[in-house]
């Protein structure tokens, strides 16, 4: 079973490169593409490290998936925006 672990470390490689590449964008859909790719190439290299006992590296890759996901939500906040609210923040109460 460790052959097959061991391999993954050129698609989280490849996968790294394309989605740095495609977070450059500036298509919404295109760094929403980016953001996948993150994310799958931080569960494979979390999956190579669990195999090589890199406890660092499983650490590192779920503080940047939870990055990726704030930057997946912010993205597709841009693609969708809320209207304005006249009023800044906060509603003005009329009681």
């Amino acid at each position: 079973m460790e052959d097959w672990i061991d391999l993954l470390d050129w698609p989280a490689m490849a996968l790294t490169v394309l989605a740095a590449w495609c977070i450059g964008s500036r298509r919404p859909g295109r760094r929403k593409l980016g953001f996948c790719c993150f994310i799958a190439s931080n569960v494979l290299w979390a999956i190579w490290g669990w195999q090589a006992q890199a406890w660092a590296l499983i650490l590192l890759q779920g503080c940047l998936c939870a990055m990726n996901l704030r930057g997946w939500k912010k993205n597709t906040a841009m693609e969708h925006p809320r209207p304005a609210n006249p009023y800044g923040r906060r509603q003005a109460s009329h009681e």
